[in-house]
């Protein structure tokens, strides 16, 4: 049996995402969201925007790796300035 071996980026990248969800999940409840039209061409929600920017940096930061020799880091802060254009005016 294989086992996934465990580095510090790798959980903290996951725990990461869970103190997110988590995040998001309370926000809900305190503040039910609805949905608005911003840039993106559909009505979304908070959970919608937090959805489709985790899946485009993930594609963001598989561009990097694939296309270029630039250091990891400059497309991890892409992704968060991505990010927060995303989420406040997407």
């Amino acid at each position: 049996m294989a086992w996934m071996s465990w580095t510090l980026p790798t959980a903290l990248f996951f725990i990461g995402i869970a103190v997110i969800l988590v995040g998001m999940t309370t926000w809900q409840i305190i503040s039910p969201c609805v949905e608005r039209r911003g840039f993106l061409p559909l009505a979304t929600t908070r959970g919608d925007r937090l959805f489709i920017g985790l899946l485009s940096s993930a594609f963001i930061h598989l561009a990097f790796v694939a296309l270029t020799d630039v250091n990891i880091a400059v497309a991890t802060v892409l992704c968060a300035f991505w990010m927060v254009i995303l989420m406040r005016w997407g």
